[in-house]
């Protein structure tokens, strides 16, 4: 792998990122179903995985590949019912939530970890919100440390820590991130 001086991954000849396709998603499932069963993400496993993956792309998605295998994905879209990151980072500046982007169900196959993929799927969902003019950000549980630690890595800021109710049994504190200006 190739790392710039900025200490960010690029893509190589082995490090892929692209467009996730319709074709895409039931191996992503299974790569969800591997981090779920390792790491509890998500917390809660959806119904429809293929779906819950779907919801989240209303501005794109992106899969990364090691060699010819997909173990990665991103998804981008625009702020919705259980977003906080958009409403701390709109009062923190004084604008709209229309001017973010949500960055969600980023995650990567545990095998692929330490490669620098999920640096280069958070690029890329950065530079597609910049351009289109939004600014990136992000909601992360609490107890994801490896996450958190990661968006802090790539320079994130943490806008706020907030507990958010997810059933009447479950309360959950949330980390708010936004991509550095």
């Amino acid at each position: 792998m190739n790392i710039e001086n900025s200490g960010t991954a690029v893509e190589g000849p082995d490090r892929w990122i692209r467009r996730r396709t319709d074709g895409d998603v039931e191996t992503c499932v299974r790569v969800l179903a591997d981090v779920h069963q390792r790491d509890g993400y998500p917390v809660n496993w959806p119904d429809q995985p293929a779906e819950w993956l779907s919801q989240a792309s209303g501005c794109g998605a992106w899969v990364a590949g090691l060699g010819g295998r997909v173990v990665g994905h991103i998804s981008l879209s625009r702020g919705g019912e259980g977003d906080l990151a958009p409403g701390l980072w709109s009062d923190r500046n004084g604008t709209s939530e229309d001017l973010t982007a949500v960055v969600s169900r980023l995650f990567i196959a545990p095998r692929a970890r330490g490669l620098g993929i999920g640096a280069l799927l958070i690029g890329r969902a950065v530079e597609e919100a910049r351009g289109r003019g939004l600014h990136p950000v992000l909601d992360v549980v609490a107890s994801d440390t490896a996450a958190a630690a990661l968006y802090e890595r790539l320079g994130w800021e943490l806008l706020g820590t907030v507990e958010q109710r997810w059933s009447p049994s479950q309360l959950v504190a949330i980390h708010c991130y936004a991509a550095a200006p």
